[in-house]
């Protein structure tokens, strides 16, 4: 299950985002009362732990 968590150290980094995905994003978050920058991250690490890989 997917739990948001607090903020920890991080580096700047650019990507580029369809539209209604920030749009989304930005409405989770601001549920959650954390920043856009940091759930995106915690995303970012739930689908890399959670993804099948061929070997």
């Amino acid at each position: 299950m997917f739990k948001i968590q607090q903020n920890e150290q991080t580096v700047n980094k650019t990507f580029r985002l369809p539209a209604e995905l920030v749009k989304e994003l930005a409405r989770v978050a601001a549920l959650e009362k954390i920043s856009v920058n940091n759930l995106v991250r915690q995303c970012c690490e739930y689908a890399l732990a959670n993804m099948k890989t061929e070997k």
